[in-house]
């Protein structure tokens, strides 16, 4: 039976890819799961996968680096964001890439791909990848990690949501809502952990418990009780604004 680790910093893209990769190769055995390029060498060196799973940024060491140690003793598989350099280097490299949310059907071209590595030494399959690193080292400047995806529950169904496709995040007591301009979801992450998991630059908080996409706002404006209210494109909803975050509208 195949084996594979998954090395991710972000617990539910793990979830996704493991249900994914289920789904294209049922036969493939997950063994082990890393959140940073350190655990994921300590993962191939104890278990000796036929193939690693590696988000290219990850804190600490990142998949790049960690493919750099590993890249001998394993088949490397990269995932990623949609980056047009990574793509590139990846089209003419050795190793395969996933780009996230991992879609079905090119999840099935990457099996088809790794199926045929299986009897084949990683040092000769990975024989590209210093070189391939290098170059996307040149073109690929590290960034903060921020969340790129929600993963939200609607009815009976899990989807994964772009952050950019989200308008707001509205929290009560239990559960915290995800407005999109097309639906609504559920997820149970509080208000407070999403503000630090999200790029600031795109939501601003406005109150303990709301989260707003800034280019979602239309403008702002105050009731008879001298609240002021968040006005968003396209809906009804208006999002109260707390004293503390009125200084983010100074320059509206």
């Amino acid at each position: 039976m195949p084996t594979a680790i998954i090395a991710d910093d972000e617990r539910l893209m793990r979830d996704q890819l493991r249900l994914r990769l289920g789904q294209a190769w049922p036969e493939l055995e997950i063994i082990g799961e890393a959140k940073n390029g350190d655990e994921a060498i300590e993962l191939v060196e104890q278990l000796r996968p036929d193939f690693a799973f590696l988000d290219i940024r990850m804190p600490g060491k990142t998949g790049m680096e960690a493919a750099q140690v590993i890249g001998s003793k394993t088949h490397i598989v990269f995932v990623t964001a949609y980056d047009t350099h990574a793509v590139e280097a990846f089209e003419r490299g050795a190793v395969d890439y996933v780009l996230k949310p991992p879609e079905h059907e090119r999840l099935l071209v990457t099996v088809e791909r790794l199926k045929t590595h299986l009897n084949k030494p990683a040092l000769d399959v990975n024989s590209s990848v210093t070189a391939m690193l290098s170059q996307l080292a040149e073109k690929i400047t590290a960034k903060p990690t921020y969340l790129q995806w929600i993963q939200a529950s609607i009815g009976q169904d899990l989807r994964m949501i772009p952050v950019e496709e989200i308008l707001f995040f509205r929290s009560d007591e239990k559960y915290t809502c995800v407005q999109t301009a097309k639906y609504e979801a559920l997820i149970r992450k509080p208000v407070r952990d999403l503000a630090e998991e999200l790029d600031p630059a795109l939501f601003w908080q406005i109150h303990r418990a709301t989260l707003v996409n800034v280019n979602a706002i239309e403008g702002v404006t105050r009731d008879i009780r001298g609240r002021h209210l968040v006005l968003i494109k396209g809906k009804s909803d208006k999002l109260e604004v707390s004293r503390s975050f009125l200084h983010l509208f100074k320059q509206m």
